[in-house]
């Protein structure tokens, strides 16, 4: 089960930065990095705060598209060793151009001409905007989306702090989106709870949800989410190391599956979180017995959610099936 082939539909592309990569970078820059890694070289941090000061201390030596490319052979290279065949990646022109439609699309192509050249594995973009940078920002975000929109940018969606801001306030910008025939999914229900998940799918017309976990303390909302199918990604290890759950025991994912509500193993921010998707996959096997049936359940359930034409969705379920 463990080489068998995945799909992951929730990985933010600069939270999966190997370290080795992020520390060659800042050397080829000049760009310090002291406190960002332990005596072992993986990112170092004892906290949320923490996590949030490495992200944003490793990820600023990320610069131009050229950086950008480098980040997706390795990402992708990454995620192909791990035996995932179809990836869909968080990108965010707030740090890609600083959502300039011309500096965006400058990014976007490097970035896509990196991936395509990566053999054995699909990746698709979910351009998405930063909640905690508000919604007229989210809006201009939305317009690069739209632009751009096609073969590659299938998607758009919403992470940063769940606290700030409504979800309302936010439907302009995925209004736009979804107008464009873009694929809708958006972070909720992680530290923010089952409100915030309600909230989403009450005014943000997501086909998923990223996280979402939380929903777990809402009975009625767990019949909404299996009833409209929503998709919840999942990213057991992440909401175990950022303190959502104690421990892989205590996470609500197995009790989820069984009420009957679509989901996704994904890794989020991998390298951060000390986690690799077959990991994941060995310790649900471990927590909860799950086996190779049950994975590929779930990945058969990733490809129907997954914001990609019918042919890749075909092409994704025949690898999967043989």
């Amino acid at each position: 089960m463990i080489h068998d082939p995945k799909l992951e539909l929730h990985l933010h592309l600069e939270g999966a930065a190997p370290p080795a990569f992020i520390r060659q970078l800042g050397d080829e820059k000049g760009i310090r990095l002291d406190g960002v890694f332990d005596s072992d070289g993986a990112y170092s941090y004892s906290d949320f705060k923490g996590f949030l000061d490495v992200y944003e201390a490793a990820t600023r030596v990320l610069q131009s598209p050229e950086d950008f490319a480098r980040l997706t052979t390795s990402v992708l290279e990454q995620s192909r060793e791990q035996g995932v065949i179809y990836t869909e990646v968080f990108i965010s022109p707030d740090f890609c151009g600083g959502r300039d439609l011309g500096a965006w699309r400058d990014y976007l192509a490097a970035i896509q001409e990196a991936a395509a050249a990566v053999d054995g594995i699909e990746m698709r973009g979910v351009v998405t905007c930063i909640r905690h940078f508000g919604p007229d920002a989210a809006r201009e975000t939305a317009k690069c989306a739209v632009e751009t929109a096609g073969d590659f940018i299938t998607g758009f969606g919403m992470g940063g702090n769940e606290g700030l801001y409504r979800a309302a306030d936010f439907a302009p910008a995925f209004a736009m989106a979804g107008e464009a025939g873009l694929g809708l999914t958006s972070h909720a229900g992680e530290f923010g709870g089952p409100a915030s998940v309600r909230e989403t799918l009450d005014h943000l017309n997501v086909s998923r949800v990223g996280h979402g976990v939380r929903a777990i303390e809402d009975v009625d909302l767990m019949r909404r989410l299996a009833d409209e199918g929503v998709h919840l990604e999942v990213c057991p290890g992440s909401n175990v190391v950022l303190g959502v759950y104690a421990n892989i025991d205590a996470h609500p994912i197995d009790i989820i599956m069984k009420t009957g509500v679509p989901i996704c193993v994904s890794t989020d921010d991998p390298p951060f979180f000390h986690t690799t998707l077959p990991q994941e996959y060995a310790a649900l096997n471990r927590a909860f017995g799950w086996d190779a049936g049950q994975f590929r359940k779930i990945n058969r359930m990733a490809a129907e959610a997954a914001f990609c034409d019918a042919a890749t969705r075909a092409d994704i379920i025949r690898q999967l099936e043989a």
